[in-house]
């Protein structure tokens, strides 16, 4: 923890918790946080100074016009923002370009207050008045039927244009700067200061201003006067990471119903979050749930995306999908489009061989990092089939684990780098069969648990089912059963455009019959599937017996999941288990992509019927 001058003992509890976002942005209200009497305090300007030189954007957000601001010692040139008259008036001090965010007050308005007797002082839209004359103003308003609202500010008054307020005011700052809003920390002490604070990550109030803000508030600064604010200004600034308070409610990420009907919710800052579970089992689908509330909430998410699982996702504003090629991954294009604070990126790697996706990913990650370190985005990594990726301590050191913020998908999490694992703050799971990834599921999580209880509570779950796991605060230390909430976006068209993606002729599937090639090939899975359904387990069989089919949509596609399941379906016919192969793995790449119209889907239900 920061030492801070003897003479003064402020304190934030949680902001030096574990893990967290970088600062970039500094909100600060001006009379009675960081000035007295108008006056900017001189240990407060020395402080900004400070945070000036670490590169951290600093923005003023006051009730004041700027006229008062610039008859004042208030330090503007020390600020790259000036959002004045309560979120109404944008101003840049270094260019003197002003903004007015809201409508300037009607003529006859200002016309009626004069007519009432009511002193007023108006600004370019703000009209300022004492409180005890707030009723009679209200009754101006509503007589003119003007869209006007009245908010207290101490012992005045302030008549704005509906939804004017001072974190609206930051929001074009902090848009117009290209910072993030969940980089940023505001600090105020009126009622006026609450939309600042909430638009912000951590909002922190001062306590000897309002009470009502100090129960809005993330964090509480102690002390008695502006120096106060100072030293936690420092505090933050000596911190290359913007510490979150753990027990924060704020930006809850929803994950679906419990078994009594009550809503079961995550709360998504500063931790990380796995998921895992046996293939097809609903990880996906959990995972997109989270990543739609964290874009919809203005994070920028970077998802990388091994199988073309998350292209829905584009569908939601500021989501672009980056595909990789023969080339590999877009790395300069893909750490270009997260330099954006309102950009997500979904990185498909589905075109690229099981190599070329170790490869490439160990490259991104590297340089998320540096990124992350350098902007502070993106804010959240999401990485599927992470056992992939992540298995050897070379790969995983170059995650900044301690900086929190990844979600990490696996369905063999006995295969991950174990420093990893114990990383995780929040593991959810969805259904399990494999008795080896169940038992080490419960010795990482619930080790007093009995092995064969545990692997038949992951057993018995249901498709759209999951579990919380013991370790996350919100299981108050008991496994808690979910139904999984639904998605916002769907898969089903995205899924059809990756069934179609062909390979280059010389990496087709060739069919052959006694080592001659029949000219039949299969440049994409809908090739494959089409030329299944019309074969005969007679005329491949030699294809099921080498397990040639699984090798390719494996080597080939990189579809490591469809894979496994054909694999399984080679095997078991091999073992004389099960009967029709061809048509299985035809329905199975049916199934996994759903592609199939509603026609070609009866058509097909009817072939299998009389089969039967």
């Amino acid at each position: 923890m920061i030492a801070t001058p003897a003479c003064i003992t402020p304190t934030v509890h949680g902001l030096l918790n574990e893990q967290g976002m970088k600062l970039r942005l500094l909100a600060l209200d001006y009379d009675g946080t960081i000035a007295e009497n108008g006056e900017l305090d001189a240990v407060v300007r020395s402080a900004l100074i400070e945070a000036c030189r670490a590169d951290i954007r600093l923005v003023l957000a006051t009730g004041r016009n700027l006229g008062d601001l610039r008859r004042l010692p208030c330090g503007l040139e020390l600020f790259d923002a000036v959002v004045a008259e309560n979120g109404a008036v944008l101003n840049f001090p270094a260019t003197g370009r002003t903004m007015l965010l809201a409508e300037p007050p009607e003529r006859i308005f200002l016309q009626e207050l004069t007519r009432r007797n009511i002193p007023f002082l108006a600004g370019a839209c703000l009209i300022e008045i004492r409180s005890q004359y707030a009723e009679r103003v209200v009754a101006a308003i509503r007589e003119l039927e003007l869209p006007l609202v009245v908010a207290f500010n101490r012992e005045r008054a302030m008549v704005l244009p509906e939804a004017v307020t001072k974190g609206k005011g930051l929001i074009a700052a902090a848009h117009t700067l290209r910072v993030s809003l969940h980089n940023a920390v505001a600090i105020g002490d009126a009622q006026n200061d609450h939309d600042l604070l909430r638009s912000c990550e951590i909002g922190i109030a001062v306590s000897w201003g309002s009470p009502s803000l100090h129960r809005a508030a993330d964090e509480i600064v102690e002390g008695g006067s502006p120096a106060a604010v100072a030293a936690v200004i420092r505090s933050l600034i000596s911190q290359p990471i913007l510490h979150l308070n753990p027990d924060a409610r704020r930006r809850p990420l929803y994950l679906g119903v419990r078994p009594s009907g009550e809503a079961l919710s995550l709360a998504g800052l500063g931790r990380n979050v796995f998921i895992v579970g046996h293939p097809q089992s609903g990880k996906s689908r959990l995972t997109a749930l989270l990543c739609e509330q964290l874009i919809l909430q203005r994070y920028c998410v970077c998802v990388i995306d091994p199988e073309g699982d998350y292209g829905p996702l584009e569908s939601l504003p500021g989501v672009i999908v980056l595909n990789a090629d023969d080339d590999g991954l877009p790395l300069d294009q893909i750490e270009m489009a997260l330099r954006y604070p309102d950009v997500s990126v979904v990185v498909n790697l589905c075109k690229l061989s099981h190599h070329g996706k170790r490869a490439g990913v160990a490259a991104l990650l590297q340089r998320i990092a540096t990124l992350r370190w350098q902007t502070g985005m993106p804010h959240r990594v999401v990485v599927d089939e992470a056992h992939y990726f992540l298995r050897h301590p070379e790969v995983t050191g170059q995650l900044d684990l301690d900086h929190g913020e990844y979600v990490l998908i696996s369905s063999r999490a006995s295969e991950l780098d174990p420093e990893l694992l114990s990383s995780a703050e929040a593991l959810l799971v969805t259904k399990e069969s494999d008795a080896t990834e169940a038992e080490e599921l419960r010795r990482l999580a619930a080790p007093d648990w009995s092995p064969h209880a545990f692997a038949a509570m992951l057993l018995d779950l249901e498709m759209n089912e999951a579990l919380l796991i013991p370790g996350a605060r919100e299981s108050s230390g008991d496994v808690v059963r979910f139904r999984i909430a639904s998605r916002l976006t769907h898969e089903d068209r995205y899924k059809r455009h990756y069934l179609e993606l062909a390979v280059s002729d010389s990496a087709a599937f060739v069919f052959t019959r006694d080592g001659v090639a029949t000219g039949q090939r299969a440049r994409t899975l809908k090739d494959l599937s089409k030329a299944l359904s019309a074969e005969n387990t007679d005329s491949v069989d030699h294809h099921l017996v080498s397990g040639d089919f699984s090798r390719w949509v494996q080597s080939t596609i990189g579809d490591e999941r469809l894979a496994a399941e054909i694999r399984s379906i080679e095997t078991d016919w091999q073992a004389g288990r099960i009967d029709r192969p061809c048509e299985r793995i035809a329905r199975l790449i049916h199934d996994s992509y759903d592609y199939l119209g509603a026609g070609q889907a009866k058509s097909a239900e009817e072939t299998e019927s009389s089969g039967r």
